[in-house]
């Protein structure tokens, strides 16, 4: 019996990390392939940010501000694009600009899913607008918080800022009900709390990577109204607005979708450590015997 205890725990040291990449990649083939999808419920946190865009009346400003890249796509889009579906069902009105560079094509990439499929009748320079990107990380957030036409003079295209409807009764930031930094770094949502919405008295919320979310917990709920992590945060907004609002369904739940991969792959990788444990604790009493 000894010796087959000690075979075990042999053959649990020895998987080779090969089959370790297969069933992970098995795990996050095989719920899309299948379509498994678990139900979400959404936290207090990311209700928060639900419930205070369902609150505003038609004709509030809200500015969205693209603060990620291309790496953090997975789970930034879809928190941009379920606020901004939200947002202009709503009939308020959207700003959207960047501080990241690579903000503006992710900015593209939300026009095309969600303005120009599902709100077709939102009239650009009426309804949104693109501002689009400016150099100056948190030195910019602090300037367009007293004078927001003197950085931006033109939108995106280069069209005069004053010849847009939504535009002439904007000054600055405190104009703004809402602003949503989607974020995934430096400058990024601490940075949208500490220079517009703490001295001008602006509500802020956010949505950044799983990784970043632990470190903005603390802002929560006095200086953040609220906060959507990594994929599960995206999901969590997504499930809100398709409970509220059913013809979303088809069209707003990419990150739900994208739960499935996730939650067998971590089921996969907690079976691991556990495997992990077992084979060294096991060794560790075969020691102790092997000494005595």
């Amino acid at each position: 019996m000894a010796e087959g205890k000690r075979d075990i725990v042999e053959v649990l040291k020895a998987i080779d990390r090969r089959i370790i990449f297969l069933l992970i990649a098995l795990a996050v083939i095989l719920p899309l392939a299948f379509h498994l999808v678990f139900s979400v419920h959404s936290s207090p946190i990311v209700e928060a940010i639900f419930d205070k865009v369902e609150s505003l009346p038609p004709g509030s400003k809200v500015l969205i501000s693209f603060d990620y890249g291309p790496s953090t796509v997975p789970e930034n889009q879809p928190m941009a694009e379920a606020v901004a579906r939200h947002v202009l069902h709503k009939d308020l009105k959207l700003y959207m600009m960047a501080v990241w560079a690579t903000g503006p094509p992710q900015t593209e990439v939300l026009i095309r899913n969600v303005i120009q499929t599902d709100f077709q009748d939102k009239v650009y320079g009426v309804d949104w607008i693109n501002l689009g990107y400016k150099a100056g990380n948190q030195g910019l957030i602090n300037a367009i918080l007293l004078d927001l036409k003197g950085m931006y003079t033109t939108d995106i295209n280069g069209t005069g800022i004053g010849e847009f409807e939504m535009m002439r009764d904007v000054d600055n930031l405190t104009d703004m009900s809402l602003i949503i930094c989607i974020g995934s770094g430096f400058p990024g949502v601490r940075e949208w709390v500490q220079f517009a919405g703490d001295p001008g008295d602006i509500p802020v919320a956010g949505g950044v990577t799983a990784v970043e979310a632990p470190l903005l917990y603390p802002y929560y709920p006095r200086q953040l109204l609220g906060l959507m992590g990594g994929l599960q945060g995206a999901a969590e907004y997504e499930a809100a607005l398709v409970s509220k609002y059913p013809q979303f369904e088809a069209s707003s739940e990419q990150a739900i979708q994208l739960m499935g991969p996730q939650t067998v792959a971590h089921l996969v990788i907690i079976a691991f450590v556990v495997v992990g444990n077992i084979a060294f604790f096991a060794e560790r009493r075969r020691e102790r015997r092997r000494k005595a």
